[in-house]
């Protein structure tokens, strides 16, 4: 296809270097970044002040209490390797927000897409895992849980494109729709035994993802950050990346110069849904082994968190994960130590995302 002048010369713009800086270098910027800082210090301080008043509300000592949440989650070798379990699939279902917010689109169905990928490679398993090698199957059920978190998410970027349906909303419902086939499946068909729990036969231990030689976590935190610098390169570096940014900065400009805006929405929403499916098969073949009630409960949901926590950048979402799966490891020792409601954690984590979401924007300047 001849791509339009206007289109050729935005993309010959993107690749030019920049424009030198003034002198000064760091010595220029560094009341902004001393101003970026001290923002950051500040509203996790507040977030961390206003969670002891609560703490002291509930008669539990703050000192105490997160000193105990600090050294359950990170001075124990178990701690700190479950850490890296519970981020992995994280990451995906960040990265699975991030590609869409580079074109201007809120996926908001991580969970739903994360679940209906962890059944397509449930599906495959049950068919097959029993005669296929483990490396074999692995791949099969990659391929097949990323095919099925892009197909969930094909249904929002359809409606968005012929009904113009909000995929903030479609995504969200559709959720709904992927818990209750999720449900059916390990109620009814797939069920292993009549009068036992409601849940699918367990992987075949070939099939399961391999763990780090001496540790409990398996490689998908090598998945997970292979996955998080191949989004940085592409969205970074490739042709498409730069499209999905002119279409998520002024959708009518790339529309006049002649880019395929349909079809970079459509891409952004498939790539999203298929690193969800991913993190699915991750939380599947790593963690759970099977189908259940509560299966990877609230994945999507804490991995959109994440991503608005690294302002829907690739690389910081690892940070941003990191943190977040502590805190959801920190919400053991609340229960365990402090004799608090795990879901207690759940106010810290709102309390960290306001304050840094809200307190660390710089602030516009007036005209």
């Amino acid at each position: 296809m001849i791509e339009t002048p206007n289109v050729a010369r935005a993309e010959l713009a993107a690749t030019q270097p920049p424009t030198p800086k003034r002198a000064g270098g760091l010595l220029a910027r560094r009341p902004a970044i001393l101003s970026s800082v001290w923002r950051w210090a500040t509203a996790l301080l507040g977030a961390l002040v206003i969670f002891s008043a609560l703490l002291v509300a509930q008669g539990a000592d703050p000192l105490s209490v997160i000193a105990d949440m600090w050294s359950s989650t990170f001075a124990q070798p178990q701690s700190l390797e479950q850490l890296f379990v519970r981020m992995a699939p994280l990451v995906l279902a960040a990265l699975a927000v991030v590609v869409p917010a580079r074109a201007g689109m809120s996926n908001v169905g991580g969970e739903g897409q994360v679940m209906v990928g962890a059944v397509t490679a449930c599906g495959a398993a049950l068919a097959l895992d029993q005669s296929l090698p483990g490396g074999l199957m692995l791949i099969v059920m990659i391929v097949a849980g990323m095919a099925g978190g892009a197909a969930w998410a094909a249904i929002a970027g359809v409606l968005r494109l012929t009904l113009k349906v909000n995929e903030a909303v479609s995504t969200l419902l559709l959720n709904f729709v992927a818990l209750d086939l999720l449900l059916f499946l390990i109620y009814q068909p797939w069920r292993a035994t009549p009068s036992g729990q409601p849940a699918t036969r367990e992987l075949a231990d070939a099939a399961k993802l391999p763990v780090i030689s001496g540790t409990s976590i398996n490689i998908g935190i090598a998945i997970a950050v292979i996955a998080t610098i191949a989004v940085a390169l592409v969205l970074t570096f490739t042709r498409w990346g730069f499209r999905l940014s002119v279409v998520g900065g002024n959708q009518e400009a790339a529309r006049r110069s002649g880019m395929p805006v349909a079809l970079l929405l459509f891409s952004a929403i498939l790539v999203g849904g298929a690193l969800a499916g991913l993190a699915g098969v991750i939380q599947f073949s790593g963690v759970e082994y099977k189908l259940r009630p509560g299966f990877a409960d609230q994945i999507g949901y804490v991995g959109f968190l994440a991503s608005w926590l690294a302002r829907h950048k690739p690389v910081p979402v690892l940070i941003a994960s990191a943190v977040l799966a502590a805190l959801s490891l920190a919400g053991d020792s609340l229960q365990l130590d402090a004799q608090l409601p795990a879901a207690t954690v759940n106010i810290l984590t709102g309390l960290i995302l306001v304050a840094v979401l809200g307190w660390t924007q710089a602030k516009a300047k007036k005209i």
